[in-house]
């Protein structure tokens, strides 16, 4: 659908998203449902983590955390992607909440029954028991990240996604703006015990609000309505290789995640360094009010007409921060880093989503979206399980009373958070260089060259197009069954090799 006047030209006036469509306004009951279910995942997120810490004191316990989110994430984005194609989109969204409702309740009842005393104890198994629960059910939620770009793909045409992506954005602002201080008020109340009650009750009600939302013709049937339902990971390799520039995209975004996982482990206890957690909270709360307004900016202005360079410039921002703010132990400049950080984000996710969604077949893009998820996030875990136990064991020590200390705690400080802050230091060190490396390389220019010339018809484009007669779906006769122990790692630096090397059995970029 055009979301245009039927007499303007995008030259003469800048698409825009009115409320007065009622494509739009399911749209905003769509994403008011997804507020309501990524604010209590968020908010089982951050409480758990701040209750860990708070509980425990530990570092490398909260590191855990993040590592088992990570790994997870890694491990069932393939999955999910297939079952967001293969299913109805409003279907893949219910069972999503249903699923984290189910295992929210039975995390509370094994609450309720296991003594204070083992929170206490960093080796405790009920806690690491109650730690996994809280943790697949914000795991099942990834269904709905997987699932919400391709929605906006089917409803929207590509004039006017990056805009429908800014106030996806923007849902996921207002979501963390709540959450955090929710999460920290409620853990600093009563401990898990509110927060697990509140998840129950609000999950409750977002599955009772999505059930009579009729969604668009376009989101009626499955995307890949035909196709076999197995795991057709050498179907999605195909599209993949098929776009030049794509693997070198996925690969920069893996690498980006293996150093942004070094500021997940660590940000919340170099935080409550700091401040208290209600403090923190409330703080986290007004920094995510930014996230709404780089959200609505996304909304207005879009995301320029290169994509691809925006995400690398903004990453190149993003860094110079990380680099910056941890240069003393500031609340001053950890909010304004922050701050920074919560503006330019919704632009470098819209921009990446924007991309995908103009040169990945509608049919394929959940797939695509797992696949991706599944290798960039597959980076995540091994900073967040590296990181949490080398700042607790050697940077914490290092700048305490160690040589660090010595060398340079005159002037850069010593102590816990100079541990910690030393990381963050080093980290947007390697950030900067390695960006600075894609944003100049043959790679990034091959992408941008694909955005410009790719185009998707989605169902509410082109309600005829099915698997049988796109071009990509050629590959459903190679399709085959992802196993457990499947090496994802190693299928990935096989591609690269291949576009490294300009692989001749690589089919060309018009077949996508």
């Amino acid at each position: 659908m055009s979301m245009e006047a039927p007499n303007r030209t995008a030259a003469e006036a800048p698409p825009r998203l009115d409320l007065a469509d009622p494509t739009v306004r399911t749209f905003a009951q769509l994403l008011l449902n997804v507020l309501l279910v990524s604010f209590i995942n968020f908010t089982i997120w951050f409480a758990i983590t701040f209750f860990v810490y708070l509980q425990t004191h530990s570092v490398f316990a909260t590191g855990m955390i993040a590592g088992i989110f990570l790994v997870a994430m890694a491990g069932t984005g393939v999955w999910f992607g297939s079952i967001v194609d293969h299913h109805r989109k409003k279907a893949v969204m219910q069972a999503s909440a249903l699923i984290s409702l189910a295992i929210y309740a039975v995390a509370l009842t094994f609450y309720l029954i296991t003594p204070a005393a083992e929170w206490r104890d960093p080796a405790s198994v009920r806690l690491w028991v109650l730690i996994v629960l809280l943790m697949a059910g914000v795991i099942a939620g990834g269904l709905r990240t997987i699932a919400l770009p391709t929605v906006v793909t089917a409803m929207f045409d590509a004039h006017v996604r990056d805009r429908a992506n800014g106030l996806v954005g923007t849902t996921t602002g207002i979501s963390q703006l709540a959450t955090s201080v929710a999460s920290a008020l409620l853990v600093g109340w009563n401990g898990m015990l509110g927060v697990l009650v509140m998840a129950v009750v609000v999950l409750t009600g977002a599955v009772l609000h999505l059930q009579p939302l009729a969604l668009p013709e376009a989101l009626a049937r499955a995307a890949a309505e035909g196709e076999s339902k197995r795991i057709d990971l050498r179907g999605t390799v195909r599209i993949v290789r098929g776009i030049p520039g794509m693997i070198p995209l996925i690969a920069f975004s893996a690498l980006n995640n293996l150093l942004f996982g070094g500021l997940m482990a660590l940000m919340d206890p170099y935080a409550l360094s700091m401040m208290s957690v209600q403090a923190w909270g409330i703080i986290w709360g007004g920094l995510s009010g930014v996230m709404i307004a780089g959200g609505l900016l996304v909304a207005r202005a879009g995301t320029s007409s290169n994509p691809v360079r925006l995400i690398l410039l903004i990453n190149l921002a993003l860094w110079a921060v990380m680099l910056i703010f941890p240069m003393r132990d500031s609340v001053l400049l950890l909010v304004g880093g922050m701050a920074v950080f919560m503006v330019l984000m919704p632009f470098a996710e819209a921009a990446e989503q924007t991309v995908l969604q103009k040169v990945v077949p509608y049919q394929r893009q959940g797939r695509v979206f797992g696949f991706a998820q599944s290798v960039e996030q597959a980076a995540s875990p091994l900073t967040a399980f590296l990181i949490s136990p080398l700042a607790q064991f050697f940077f914490i020590p290092f700048m305490s009373d160690g040589s660090g200390a010595r060398w340079i705690g005159g002037w850069f400080g010593t102590g816990e958070a100079r541990g910690m802050a030393l990381v963050f230091v080093l980290l947007g060190v390697l950030g900067l260089l390695f960006t600075g490396y894609a944003l100049g390389s043959k790679h990034y220019r091959n992408l941008s060259r694909s955005y410009r010339a790719g185009s998707t018809e989605p169902p509410a484009t082109n309600p005829s197009t099915t698997a049988d007669d796109d071009t990509p779906a050629r590959g459903a006769d190679e399709q085959m069954t992802v196993e457990p122990g499947t090496d994802l790692a190693a299928t990935f630096a096989e591609l690269v090799t291949d576009e490294q090397r300009g692989d001749p059995g690589r089919e060309p970029a018009g077949a996508c």
